[in-house]
């Protein structure tokens, strides 16, 4: 029971942060450019009177160059709104008015991690929902693999919340956002690597990108959920853009970063209840 007030206490809390209005302020913004352009690519689509199977590859297309930047949107908002949670309130003291209570710090620090996953799961649907509703309303496309791609970015926005959990039982504010940022920039860069690699079929770079998805694994998680949502034929093609990828990581990457997610949150766990606060 202490977990979930702890948890809607950290929600409520969560919803006050100008951080977050202002990611749902521009994640509005966007959908409303993004639903402009679509219309206007339709209306020249059928102006062109292209034929169906390359509208079909350019409504993916766009459907995913949209889901690309609501999965950048989901990254920032889950570090830049979580990061503080218990570093800042370590630093300033005010954690003591939690723990002073009949409270274990298990309790204290799931509940704050069930806080923020219910507002990263509900920012995913609201997002990532507007784009695939925008884009099936004005084409009438529907996005395979929907519900598991959009399952996988959820995935990868709880994986960074368990880093940022983490580092925040150990590490001060500016610290941890740097951490955060720092493993998610090593792992864009090396999903990079192993695609080039991949297309090269250089092994040394495709090694790179794994060992870079196992210090984080981010990309890996973005690049299955683009893999799941692709049109059959730009996935049998394996054509290398932004939002799709040569190199498709397997079920046990998805695995691996979901045990990741667990054992960073059982570290924050042991180390939020060792610390002398």
């Amino acid at each position: 029971m202490a977990t979930w007030i702890i948890a809607r206490l950290t929600l409520r809390e969560a919803a006050s942060r100008k951080v977050l209005w202002a990611a749902l302020i521009l994640g509005i913004a966007f959908l409303a450019l993004y639903g402009v352009g679509a219309y206007f690519i339709q209306r020249e689509v059928i102006r062109e009177s292209t034929a169906q199977p390359f509208k079909r590859e350019m409504y993916n297309f766009l459907v995913m160059a949209g889901l690309y930047v609501v999965n950048f949107l989901v990254v920032m908002m889950t570090v830049l709104t979580s990061v503080d949670t218990l570093a800042g309130e370590i630093g300033s003291g005010t954690i003591q008015a939690l723990v002073t209570k009949p409270l274990r710090r298990s309790e204290i620090v799931l509940g704050k991690w069930l806080g923020f996953a219910g507002m990263l799961v509900l920012y995913v649907v609201l997002m990532a929902g507007g784009v695939v509703t925008v884009m099936a309303t004005i084409t009438g496309y529907v996005v395979p693999g929907l519900a598991r791609g959009l399952g996988l970015m959820m995935l990868e926005g709880l994986t960074l919340l368990s880093v940022c959990i983490l580092g925040g039982t150990m590490l001060s504010t500016l610290a941890n956002g740097v951490l955060a940022f720092g493993l998610y920039g090593l792992a864009f860069v090396g999903g990079w690597i192993e695609q080039i690699g991949s297309l090269l079929r250089n092994e040394a770079a495709v090694n790179i990108g794994i060992v870079s998805s196992l210090l984080m694994p981010s990309e890996a998680l973005w690049k299955r959920a683009a893999f799941e949502m692709q049109s059959p034929l730009a996935r049998d093609l394996g054509s290398m853009t932004p939002f799709s990828s040569t190199s498709v990581p397997n079920e046990r990457m998805v695995l691996y970063a979901v045990a990741y997610a667990i054992i960073a949150l059982a570290f924050a766990l042991r180390q939020f209840s060792r610390r002398d606060l």
